[in-house]
């Protein structure tokens, strides 16, 4: 079976810099994948080459088996960049009219509106809009063609929790219609709670590629988090074996690979301790873990 999305040895030089350097990835029809990273990490610029919007430098991208500049390609794709722009003095609906209107078969203009929670926003002209409400009707606009595989990238950057949540909905709705999704986010809950897979890229090169509990599952440490009622001194929690601490008024979160012995010890040292709860690693922590760099901790 042909892939959604082909790499192979995609690498794009900037210069001196390699923003991608080897990356060879296939994403298949009806998945969700996130594509996580730290800050110029080369996400962005994958979804770019993806795309089409970039060329490569050296290797090979091909999408629905064809070039991605090819148009055959391009119009059974949405895409959501962090870089976006229509013309303010359209409305809401206005704009998502105009852009139904470059797909051959388009979503209707009412269910594009809902799926991206602006029915109350749909006279407005974009111009009034907040940052979130922007960032919805950009996802609205990547929906117009009724797309196949949908590019996200950070699509929630300034959107409330509520709209958040409507989002995270809506992407949900879609991948049970099994459209084939690929997002990059900072939100990494968000990866977590939406991807059955995830890339991880650093300094332009694939580092992991598994599930999310694979990936989580590599971290062997526990996630150890109490309340105590006690003031502690921070000479109590000097010397346990743990990784990171992580305290907020009366709630403590540490990081260890021997949660019975740091509870022992706690113990034994008079903490007094409620609300325990004892839980493997999290995305997070295995995010961090895997692009730990030197002299920056894990």
């Amino acid at each position: 079976m042909t892939a959604v999305v082909e790499l192979e040895g995609v690498r794009k030089r900037y210069g001196e810099i390699d923003a991608l350097a080897g990356v060879s990835l296939a994403i298949q029809r009806g998945e969700i994948v996130a594509m996580l990273g730290p800050n110029g990490a080369g996400k962005t610029t994958a979804i770019s080459v993806m795309l089409g919007l970039r060329r490569p430098t050296a290797g090979r991208v091909r999408l629905f088996g064809l070039d991605p500049t090819d148009r055959r390609a391009r119009s059974r794709c949405g895409a959501m960049l962090q870089e976006s722009g229509v013309p303010p003095v359209l409305s809401v609906r206005e704009v998502i009219t105009l852009f139904r209107a470059y797909y051959p078969a388009p979503l209707p203009a009412d269910r594009v509106i809902a799926l991206a929670g602006l029915e109350d926003r749909a006279p407005a002209r974009v111009g009034t809009l907040s940052g979130g409400q922007r960032q919805r009707l950009y996802f609205a606009l990547a929906l117009c063609g009724d797309p196949e595989v949908l590019f996200l990238d950070e699509p929630t950057v300034g959107m409330d929790v509520e709209a958040r949540r409507t989002f995270l909905d809506a992407v949900r709705a879609l991948a049970a219609d099994g459209r084939t999704i690929v997002l990059t986010t900072h939100y990494l809950e968000e990866a977590d709670a939406l991807a059955r897979r995830i890339v991880v890229i650093d300094h332009g090169v694939v580092i992991a590629d598994a599930p999310p509990r694979e990936i989580k599952a590599r971290i062997p440490s526990k996630r150890v988090h109490f309340d105590t009622v006690a003031a502690l001194d921070g000479a109590v929690l000097e010397g346990l074996p743990v990784t990171a601490v992580e305290r907020s008024g009366s709630q403590v979160r540490l990081l260890t690979a021997e949660p019975e012995a740091v509870l022992r010890e706690l113990f034994r040292r008079g903490v007094p301790i409620a609300d325990l709860e004892v839980a493997g690693a999290d995305l997070e922590e295995a995010f961090l873990t895997l692009t730990a760099r030197p002299g920056r901790p894990p």
